[in-house]
């Protein structure tokens, strides 16, 4: 039999079996009602709220950028790159980049010549892991936020930096043990000077124009970004629901957010472990980080439905803060982001670094807020 028709059947006898289960408990009808309206309410309740919130965060971004911000957060942030990621000072552009946008904007920086030749490849390689830590962070904060939790929120981002860190330096500390030919330079022309900066034409336009331009051209960015995280959100998040939340006071009748928990099934099995390291009461909590692997945004689409249910707190949102912008889906974008920079058999460890600081950065968020509680 040809390995395509092994694909297509094995493909087929999983899909039968999946839903067929999950039929089987709450009902054909109810299921595809479930998965329709599950899908339908991620669209208007949750999607075009975060599309709000990305087109209003990128035309702040754009007019920060458009007047100098960005560049004075990069000369602020520089000193602090070499004691704590032991990157050169300019490395500090991209995690303010990937903070504003999303973990790819750490590319576009990796390829220019001129940014690149203040690295050796080890370092260039844990840009990847670097960048990733803040991707989306400006998005994932400010929606955390909006929920009333602006100290749980603080306190998840000084989780995510702590594991930024951690991830940073396992990858470059693996790199360096498991190839020592990345201890060149990218570049033969290596030096750390202050790069030049970049020529622009002068600006003819008015104040008034540039930052009309600026918060015109950030929120049609922010359309583009809000465009893309829906099929994660939607496909992703509908199927963690459907494994996580149970059935409804009447049963199952086809209504949104109703599944077969599965997922919360099998952590009761190691309640203690993410009780004790995350300080998750609730098990249905697990599926915000497991969704987090995948997609940030889709993670995102979670906290409606945890707050309907009344189960996401000051501890959960500091947790979810810190793994959301650690990971931010890192494992759909750092196999695409090492290709490209040529790194490919890097991937397994820059893989392997990036899931160890996000479980390390939501046991920091936890047990910071559990210590400014106990104050």
């Amino acid at each position: 039999m040809k390995r395509r028709n092994v694909e297509a059947l094995v493909l087929l006898v999983s899909i039968c079996a999946v839903f067929g289960t999950l039929g089987w408990r709450m009902g054909g009808g109810n299921l595809i009602n479930t998965l329709t309206n599950t899908a339908h309410n991620l669209l208007l309740n949750t999607v075009f709220y975060l599309m709000g919130i990305t087109v209003l965060t990128g035309a702040l971004s754009k007019l920060m950028a458009e007047f100098g911000v960005v560049g004075l957060l990069e000369k602020v942030l520089r000193p602090l790159m070499k004691p704590l990621y032991n990157l050169p000072g300019v490395a500090a552009l991209g995690g303010v980049m990937t903070f504003l946008s999303d973990n790819p904007a750490i590319i576009a920086l990796s390829k220019d010549k001129t940014f690149s030749s203040y690295f050796k490849k080890y370092q260039l390689v844990s840009l990847t892991n670097f960048g990733t830590a803040f991707g989306m962070g400006f998005v994932v904060i400010i929606t955390m936020i909006s929920y009333g939790q602006l100290g749980g929120a603080l306190v998840g981002l000084f989780g995510a930096l702590c594991g930024s860190v951690i991830s940073t330096r396992i990858m470059q500390h693996s790199c360096r043990k498991a190839f020592p030919d990345m201890e060149a330079p990218v570049l033969d022309s290596l030096n750390e000077q202050e790069p030049e900066e970049q020529i622009e034409e002068q600006k003819k336009d008015s104040v008034f124009m540039r930052f009309l331009n600026a918060i015109l051209d950030g929120g049609k960015n922010g359309v583009e970004l809000g465009l893309a995280i829906i099929p994660g959100v939607l496909i992703i998040t509908t199927a963690v629901i459907l494994i996580t939340f149970g059935p409804g006071p009447d049963g199952y009748t086809g209504a949104a957010n109703q599944g077969v928990p599965i997922l919360p099934w099998l952590a009761e099995k190691i309640h203690w472990v993410f009780e004790w390291l995350f300080g998750f009461k609730d098990m249905r909590l697990i599926a915000f980080p497991m969704t987090a692997l995948g997609s940030v945004g889709a993670s995102l689409g979670l906290l409606n439905t945890y707050n309907e249910a009344g189960i996401l707190n000051g501890n959960a949102i500091a947790v979810f803060t810190a793994i959301g912008m650690c990971w931010s889906g890192f494992l759909s974008t750092h196999t695409a982001m090492l290709d490209s920079l040529g790194f490919r058999k890097a991937i397994s460890k820059a893989l392997g670094a990036h899931t160890v600081a996000g479980l390390c950065a939501g046991i920091i968020a936890h047990f910071v807020f559990l210590a400014f509680s106990l104050l």
